[in-house]
């Protein structure tokens, strides 16, 4: 039994009071579940929100101690090269956590780091939970790449269907790829901000912009059942994507 969390971005108050709404126990500093349902994130934990190294702890020790299940996303990936000693540009939220990092004594910082990296290394590039009958990637996974792995299906479960166009607003273009998904397992995914959590074919998108002023949401597995708690930061409307 999973419950499946979208795009934290640093939003640490918000994930408290979800987990708590969906039962958890905060022991030792972690949520815990009395009926050992497990959490599992879908990458982007960081980044733009006031929080981002807070979830890195407590996302750390949930997965080092088998209690919770990760995979990556864009600004994870991000924020791992940065920490490796690649050159990235600082911007896109990704100015927030190394502000944040700046922040602590070089001992601290420096095991936050080796935390993170090692989490980041050690995990896959989307999870195939139940049997097979549920797969949890960030941005998604076409049908043709599930069970596959290599730099095409890392740039999509990363980055979407990107057409590698903008929007006016900046934003990159991308395409509908869960409109013609045909796969029998369910696709949790995020990336992509919707208003509500989008069900569609076999797939739900459940990145509801809590750091745009949305909301973040959890599925709950096998119920298939979406629990949201609101942001408490301002809403920025043109955040959002609509495929409708």
């Amino acid at each position: 039994m999973f419950d499946i969390i979208g795009d934290i971005h640093g939003c640490y108050d918000e994930f408290v009071k979800l987990t708590k709404k969906l039962g958890y126990e905060w022991v030792n500093d972690i949520p815990i579940h009395p009926k050992e349902r497990k959490i599992v994130f879908l990458g982007d934990l960081t980044d733009r929100g006031p929080h981002s190294l807070k979830v890195i702890n407590v996302v750390t020790r949930l997965v080092e101690e088998n209690q919770a299940y990760y995979c990556p996303g864009n600004h994870c990936n991000k924020l791992y090269r940065y920490m490796i000693g690649r050159n990235v540009q600082q911007k896109h939220g990704l100015e927030t956590t190394v502000e944040e990092l700046s922040q602590l004594s070089d001992d601290k910082r420096n095991a936050i780091i080796s935390r993170f990296t090692t989490l980041y290394e050690k995990s896959p590039l989307y999870l195939t939970l139940d049997n097979g009958k549920l797969i949890v990637a960030h941005a998604g996974i076409p049908s043709k790449y599930i069970g596959q792995s290599g730099k095409k299906v890392k740039t999509f479960v990363l980055y979407g269907d990107v057409t590698g166009e903008t929007h006016p607003n900046g934003m990159p273009v991308r395409k509908d790829w869960a409109a013609t998904y045909s796969a029998p397992p369910l696709v949790v995914y995020g990336h992509t901000p919707v208003h509500e959590p989008r069900w569609i074919n076999r797939t739900v998108n459940i990145d509801t912009g809590c750091v745009f002023g949305g909301k973040l949401t959890s599925v709950k597995y096998p119920e298939l059942t979406t629990v949201s708690v609101p942001s408490s930061l301002p809403f920025v409307k043109e955040k959002f994507n609509s495929f409708e």
